[in-house]
């Protein structure tokens, strides 16, 4: 199966949660942050939504930071996905 993200939404896969802090501390599970860091794997067509016209300005491969509640969790063959909107993407990360 695969994901075709509709309009302007934009679907990721989230980078892994760091597991060790700068300075060597090893971070247990349940006190590991949820990263806001991505890669984006598919990305809708754009075209008018509310009436203005969204043209998309990200690409697939890409890694993005997102707003931290932004989104909806998806869980596709054992794979867990982030849908969001291209606005809720804050940044590229080059």
């Amino acid at each position: 199966m695969k994901l075709v993200p509709l309009a302007d939404r934009v679907v990721l896969k989230q980078l892994e949660a760091e597991e060790t802090t700068k300075s060597g501390i090893i971070l247990a599970s349940k006190s590991q942050e949820k990263p806001q860091q991505a890669e984006i794997v598919a990305v809708g067509p754009g075209g008018v939504v509310d009436g203005k016209e969204i043209k998309m300005e990200v690409k697939v491969g890409q890694k993005v930071i997102y707003s931290k509640y932004a989104g909806t969790d998806v869980k596709l063959e054992d794979e867990e996905f982030i849908i969001v909107k291209q606005s809720d993407i804050l940044a590229v990360v080059e």
